[in-house]
């Protein structure tokens, strides 16, 4: 079946600074080309975990909070679930990432809410790589390519 471009909005924003520790609500970020968000501790060249990004609807679904499963951009009108590695996504129009995967749930998860883990399998939001950098802020568009 033919994919049709998706279109949404960004709604949150995270930036984790230092490991094991909340990650900080942000208005706006600056995103840097093949590193990551910076001032995030994932911020790194030839880190392929730099970006992950995770839909509204799918953690409404779930009763979770945005931050919550560490992510760092939190969309809405687009299903992170159906995405495939090697998709490109706009932030509005100039910042590009790409689509390297999706991100394994982990023990974490369980100590949000008991059986996450295996509830949200295959579902817990999409790591991506900056191709190209730029400053973004919440309720910024995301589009992304089929």
């Amino acid at each position: 079946r033919q994919a049709k471009m998706q279109q949404g909005s960004i709604v949150n924003i995270h930036i984790a600074r230092v490991k094991g520790t909340p990650s900080n609500s942000v208005q706006e970020a600056n995103a840097i080309s093949g590193m990551g968000l910076e001032g995030d501790r994932s911020c790194a060249k030839g880190n392929m975990r730099q970006v992950l990004l995770m839909d509204k609807e799918t953690l409404d679904e779930f009763e979770l909070e945005p931050g919550q499963i560490k992510e760092n951009i939190t969309t809405t009108g687009v299903d992170m679930s159906q995405t495939q590695p090697g998709q490109v996504f706009f932030i509005g129009d100039t910042i590009t990432m790409e689509i390297v995967g999706e991100c394994e749930p982990c023990g974490k998860m369980n100590a949000l809410q008991p059986g996450l883990l295996n509830r949200i399998n295959h579902r817990r939001g999409m790591l991506a790589l900056v191709i190209n950098g730029g400053s973004f802020k919440v309720g910024d568009s995301i589009r992304l390519e089929p």
